[in-house]
């Protein structure tokens, strides 16, 4: 591994030291919590949403886990605000692994995702699409 990747870690581990946008939100649009149960991750991601009830104005997150799941949580809830909610709906695996720059192995795939998919499930239930109480990585 190149000096890029060194810089990609040394951002992961200040994300996960010094995690942007974590903290509670005061009368969120949505909030949503979820959980990866083989790493023992948790993390609740509240979105407050422009007056046009689709563009996304500010995230923030909650939670304990590795510092993987914990840097994807920073970093997604600077990258989803001014992002629709059709745009964090189309976001995949590829979107949060180039977020974070690094080959993330197999098994840490779940923790990194983990921000992602609890976002995602949030606004599919705040859309009313689904009804779920909980997110879960082995879903």
């Amino acid at each position: 591994m190149g000096m890029g990747s060194d810089m990609y870690r040394q951002q992961i581990l200040d994300h996960y030291k010094n995690p942007r946008n974590k903290g509670e939100m005061s009368d969120p649009d949505f909030s949503h919590t979820g959980e990866n149960p083989s790493c023992g991750d948790t993390i609740t991601v509240n979105v407050s949403l422009e007056d046009d009830g689709e563009t996304i104005e500010y995230v923030t997150f909650t939670g304990d886990g590795c510092a993987i799941s914990q840097a994807s949580a920073s970093m997604l809830s600077e990258k989803l605000r001014g992002l629709t909610l059709s745009e964090l709906d189309a976001m995949d695996t590829d979107d949060v692994t180039d977020m974070l720059g690094v080959d993330i192995s197999p098994m840490r795939i779940k923790c990194a995702v983990l921000a992602r998919q609890v976002a995602q499930d949030g606004a599919k239930i705040y859309e009313g699409d689904v009804d779920i109480d909980e997110t879960t990585t082995e879903d």
